[in-house]
Parts: structure tokens; C-alpha cells; sequence
């Protein structure tokens, strides 16, 4: 499905050995353990370290949040169970391997989470504001989490103590949508106030990585004003800005460079090869690198979006010597395919000036919003946007969005943000031959079916069996 005939080459060196969030605390039983600051610290990389795991960011995220869209396609949809090819053609059961790790996952890291900050103000820190930016980064993770679950899967159970239960959280049903995003703001905005403006450690949540989440909570329930105000405060805090190559920015030599607010870090060939994803392997097309599997890749008409004169083609996105597009911002594992080093990233800065674009375009401030769009626009080498009405730069930057953040796990939550994904996709299918269509019930994913035949107060969504 979505499949049209090239093949993408992923590349790049990778050589890293930065300090992950290796942590032996994730075997330890909680209940006779976070006594102490040191103990508290252990449990504190744990979650971070859930992060890294490939059911997760390292794999799984990228995917459902990029392959159901018009971006990519899965090349081989009967590799891997079809696990990735049911996202491709709308064709997801419960049982999806994919669907259940994103749910089980994520949960184990908002367990942890929530651990930390039930037991956090009880433990003595020599220093009081580490423990402060401690509780602000499990506020944030846990907001994150709760953001794509609900993206996701729409009403998901909503869980701020910690359990003793390993599989977490069965027996109260599903919260409303909207009670769980009132909690993620609650989180959100106490992280706000208890996250520093840096940190020594590459990877640790800071206060721009709280505001520019916060942002995309408000610009998806289209509360404008309140969006506006917070990435406002990121841009005017100085810590961040565009980088002026394209080519630098997932540069493996270059991560966490200023653009980058929050990313999910990652190392290839250090801890026995333990620190890397599986996502290079995964995402690189089948015959290109031993053991690539051919999910998850741009599409041809993706590619033919960009102009001669963009910086990004060439950059983000190339094409060999016969004329085949192929992906760049993945690096070449230094020693195995399933060893990738490329941090994931979950928020930069040039998703906050398109976020700030769109949001004062919808307040009606279209002069400002081109500012922001052109601004990227110019790092591309392009010139300035010649739209002029709000109908126009909307189209402007929704066009923006995907040539900049191709591959980001952006472009499905897009999609369905501005009521679009239908229509886009149902095109997207017929303009390809494809005799498929979406309506409203493929904008959630199935609950997994492990969950539901757990918990009988958890009801699957509508249109699953």
C-alpha cells in the first residue's frame, strides 16, 4: 500500500559516546528502594531510560505517527507479521505488536514516573532545587506520555499513583479526552515553574522543553491565545535557535546542538551495543543494508514537494545516482544494523516557529505568522512565501510542516489537529490507485486486546473488533 517504486539510502557516520541514561535501578522493586537522594536519582534515569527502550521512542512512536500518513509507506507490508503494513492500509487489529508496545510501554514509564513524584518530597536533597527540576521532568514525561496516548488512542486511563501492579492501571476505565489533557496542563505548567533553564546533561528536560510542549497541547485543542503565550516565552528566552546549516542539524556529530529542545538520546556502539535503536534497520529499505526491513519511508510524491533550491533536498532527503530518493537524517550504526545512534527527537526549535505560525495565523495575525514561516523558509534557501490570506498560509504551513519535519512523527497528529487526515489520505489513496479509504474511526488506534481481555471496564474503540 502507498507503495511507489524507489528506495531510500540511509546514511551518515555515527560515532557517540555520550553518557545515556543507563540505570540498574529498573530491576529493583520499588517498595524496599527510593530512600534516599542517590536512590531517587537511580529511579529518576529509569524513565528516562523507558524512553530510550524500542518499544517506544526508539521504534515504535516513529512509526504510528508517521507511516498512516501521506509522508511514508511501509515497502515490504508482509515483513515483520505485517505489523507495520496494517498501518500503511488501515487494516489494524488489537493484537498489532506495534499498538500494544506503544500502550504497555508507555505505561511503565508513567509508573515510574508517577513513583518518583508520589514519594519525591518525603527524600532529602542536599541541594532543593535538583529535586525541584527532578519533579518537573517527571511532570513533563508523564504529560508527553499521556500527549500521545490520547492522540493515539482517545480516552485512555488516567493514572497519577503509583501500583504495585506490574501490567498498571486495570480496574477504573477509560478518562474522558478531556480530563486527561487537564491533567497534562496541570503537569505541564507546574514543570514550567520547577524545570531550569539549562542543564550539564544532554538529554534532561528544561524549562523551553515544558513550554514548547505545552504549546503543541494548546495548538491541538485550539486554544490559540494560551499557545501563543507559551512559545512566545520559548523564543524570547534565547536558548534556542535555528541552525544555519540544514545539514547540521541531525548531524550525529551535532546533537543536541540549539536547536534541539528535547530528544531522546541514543549511542551506537557503547554498552555492548546496547544504547542504540533498531530504527535504522527498520527504516531503511530492504537491499539497501543487510537486514533492513523497508518500513517507514518517504514517498516518492514526498520527495517532489521540495524545489531545486531547498537546502533540505540534499539534506534531509537526497537521491542516488539512478535518480532514487533516499532519507538522511538517520545515521549508519557503528557496528550493527540494529545498533542506530541518532537521537529521536521530540521537540526543536523550528517546530515551535511553524507551531507559532500556525497559531497566529488562526488568531488572525497573518503578518506575523508569514514572519515565522519565512524564517524558515529562509534557513531552506527559499524565498519569502507569496501567500497572503489565512486560507492560503495555513495551506503554506501545513506544506512547511512536512518538508521540515519529514520523519519527525509529526505529520499524522497533524493531520488529524486540523481535521484533514480524512480527506488528505482518502486523496492520497486515490490519487495513487489505491483502492482503500479511511473515515472517522481510523483516526484512533485500536486498545490493545491484551488490555481489554485484562480489564473488562476498558472498552475497545469504535469500528474494532
Amino acid at each position: 500500500m502507498k507503495k511507489i517504486s524507489f528506495i531510500i539510502l540511509l546514511f551518515l557516520c555515527s560515532s557517540c559516546t555520550k553518557e545515556l541514561f543507563q540505570n540498574p535501578s529498573t530491576d529493583k522493586e520499588s517498595g524496599s528502594f527510593l530512600s534516599t537522594e542517590t536512590e531517587v536519582e537511580e529511579y529518576v534515569n529509569a524513565v528516562y531510560a523507558n524512553l530510550q527502550f524500542n518499544g517506544l521512542y526508539g521504534l515504535y512512536m516513529p512509526a504510528l505517527t508517521e507511516i498512516p500518513s501521506d509522508n511514508t509507506f511501509d515497502e515490504v507490508p508482509a515483513n515483520d507479521d505485517g505489523i507495520y503494513g496494517q498501518l500503511d492500509q488501515f487494516t489494524l487489529i488489537p493484537s498489532n505488536a506495534i499498538i500494544t508496545a506503544a500502550w504497555q510501554d508507555s505505561y511503565k514509564a508513567i509508573q515510574k514516573a508517577n513513583v518518583v513524584l508520589n514519594r519525591i518530597d518525603n527524600i532529602p536533597y542536599a541541594i532543593p532545587a535538583t529535586k525541584e527540576a527532578r519533579k518537573g521532568e517527571m511532570k513533563f514525561i508523564r504529560a508527553l506520555l499521556y500527549f500521545n496516548l490520547v492522540r493515539l488512542y482517545g480516552n485512555v486511563p488516567l493514572a497519577l499513583k503509583e501500583t504495585t501492579d506490574p501490567n498498571v492501571y486495570f480496574g477504573q476505565g477509560r478518562t474522558p479526552a478531556a480530563d486527561v489533557y487537564i491533567q497534562i496542563k496541570k503537569d505541564l505548567t507546574e514543570a514550567i515553574d520547577e524545570l531550569p533553564v539549562s542543564s550539564t546533561q544532554p538529554g534532561k528536560v528544561i524549562k523551553t522543553a515544558a513550554q514548547s510542549l505545552l504549546g503543541k497541547v494548546y495548538l491541538t485543542l485550539k486554544e490559540y491565545t494560551n499557545a501563543e503565550t507559551v512559545l512566545m516565552a520559548v523564543v524570547n528566552s534565547g536558548k534556542h535557535h535555528l541552525i544555519t546549516n540544514p545539514a547540521d542539524v541531525f548531524s550525529i556529530s551535532n546533537e543536541n546542538n540549539a536547536e534541539i529542545i528535547f530528544a531522546v538520546q541514543f549511542a551506537s556502539g557503547i554498552n555492548g551495543n546496547t544504547e542504540g535503536s533498531t530504527m535504522f534497520q527498520q527504516f531503511s529499505p530492504s537491499g539497501t543494508q543487510s537486514g533492513a526491513k523497508g518500513h517507514n519511508l518517504p514517498t516518492k510524491s514526498l520527495y517532489n514537494l521540495y524545489t531545486a533550491t531547498d537546502k533540505r533536498k540534499g539534506t534531509y532527503i537526497d537521491v542516488t545516482a539512478s535518480g532514487v530518493p533516499y532519507c538522511k537524517k538517520l545515521s549508519l550504526p557503528v557496528t550493527v544494523i540494529t545498533d542506530g545512534g541518532s537521537d529521536v527527537v521530540v521537540l526543536r526549535y523550528a517546530d515551535v516557529l511553524l507551531m507559532l505560525a500556525e497559531t497566529e495565523n488562526e488568531l488572525e495575525k497573518t503578518a506575523a505568522a508569514i514572519s515565522y514561516l519565512d524564517s524558515i523558509r529562509t534557513r531552506a534557501g527559499l524565498t519569502a512565501t507569496n501567500a497572503l490570506t489565512q486560507v492560503d498560509v495555513r495551506s503554506a504551513i501545513d506544506l512547511e510542516r512536512r518538508l521540515e519535519l519529514v520523519g519527525e512523527g509529526q505529520r499524522w497528529f497533524d493531520l488529524v489537529r486540523t481535521g484533514t487526515a480524512i480527506t488528505v489520505i482518502n486523496k492520497w489513496f486515490s490519487d495513487n490507485g489505491i483502492l482503500t479509504t479511511i473515515d472517522a474511526h481510523n483516526l484512533l488506534m485500536p486498545v490493545p486486546q491484551g488490555q481489554i481481555n485484562t480489564d473488562p471496564t476498558v472498552k475497545q474503540n469504535e469500528g474494532y473488533n
